[in-house]
């Protein structure tokens, strides 16, 4: 079945993830923007990235793709010469998947309050199950070390090698993981979703 097809068969969940999927695309890309500037970048700021404006960190090209197919992007300009620090590069590109851990274990936290006080209901245990899920997806998908994700950013930082490969062997490195990746969205959702019921779990746990 289709993403398209769900609007038909499902609309409150096409709709639910549609929003969910914006809010934190925008989200991931506004914290980009903020610790590049922190790191002394001013190249997303002078471009208007730090806002949480989703025609602004996503475009239009990506909502159109995310209505069709559920999957969009963002992107955050920034230039590596004006960064303060050595590891300044690494500390904004984990900021987008750190963002993602952010919202994923506040969507747990919400969801295990309310299941504790018996204040939930049918629409906020979806809207935070997928939230969560979401997040945890998009974490580990931008944490993998290949280009163009974040992860490898970071990893080019304590593995210089990965950096000076040949761009040739980057690319056909990134198409076959991208294929990997959305040939297994399904093994990645299920797995994201046991951490989510794990998580709020253990929060429940705690909290009594």
């Amino acid at each position: 079945m289709s993403f398209l097809s769900l609007l038909f068969n499902d609309p409150k969940t096409y709709f639910l993830w549609v929003f969910l999927v914006i809010f934190s695309v925008s989200v991931h890309e506004y914290f980009h923007a903020l610790s590049a500037h922190w790191q002394g970048d001013n190249t997303a700021a002078i471009h208007g990235h730090l806002t949480l404006n989703p025609l602004v960190q996503m475009g239009i090209t990506s909502i159109i793709f995310l209505f069709l197919i559920g999957i969009a992007w963002g992107s955050t300009p920034v230039n590596p010469t004006n960064f303060r620090k050595r590891y300044s590069h690494a500390i904004v590109s984990f900021a987008d998947p750190f963002s993602n851990i952010l919202l994923f274990l506040s969507f747990c936290l919400i969801l295990a309050i309310s299941i504790k006080f018996r204040f939930s209901n049918e629409g906020l245990s979806v809207l935070c199950l997928l939230g969560a899920t979401l997040n945890f997806v998009l974490f580990v998908f931008n944490m993998l070390p290949i280009p163009p994700l974040d992860g490898f950013t970071v990893a080019s930082h304590f593995f210089p090698s990965l950096a000076n490969r040949n761009s040739e062997l980057k690319n056909a490195a990134m198409f076959i993981i991208f294929i990997f990746v959305f040939l297994s969205f399904d093994k990645l959702y299920a797995f994201g979703n046991y951490a989510t019921t794990f998580t709020v779990g253990k929060l429940i746990y705690f909290m009594s």
